[in-house]
């Protein structure tokens, strides 16, 4: 699998392959799991959702750094991949992050439908 390398592209595939649904759905439950009160709706605009999901990494990040932290182990995005982020400017940190999160919910969805 290779994975998308911008937001656009993802929501392309995720909706080429008529799963942006279930990648939302994904979102929900790993956040439900994290105790941090987001719900997407099933509908959401692909703007939206980027917009949504940057802000609350933002606020996390901010104000809640142990929740951040354990919603990115909750997701499993790869501590590799987070410390190869720059951290000096923190806008632009948690929208590489919210692209991290959604890259690996994306992996569980598509992951999930090729092989069940």
């Amino acid at each position: 699998m290779k994975l998308p390398e911008t937001f656009d592209a993802l929501i392309e595939e995720a909706n080429t392959l008529d799963l942006y649904k279930k990648l939302i759905l994904q979102l929900n439950k790993d956040f439900l799991y994290a105790n941090i009160d987001l719900d997407f709706d099933v509908d959401i605009l692909p703007s939206s959702l980027k917009l949504l999901l940057h802000e609350t990494v933002y606020r996390l990040i901010q104000e809640k750094f142990t929740e951040y932290l354990n919603l990115l182990y909750i997701i499993d995005v790869p501590e590799h991949a987070v410390k190869a982020l720059n951290g000096d400017d923190i806008v632009a940190l948690s929208a590489q992050v919210s692209f991290l999160i959604l890259k690996r919910e994306w992996q569980k969805v598509w992951f999930r439908n090729s092989y069940s």
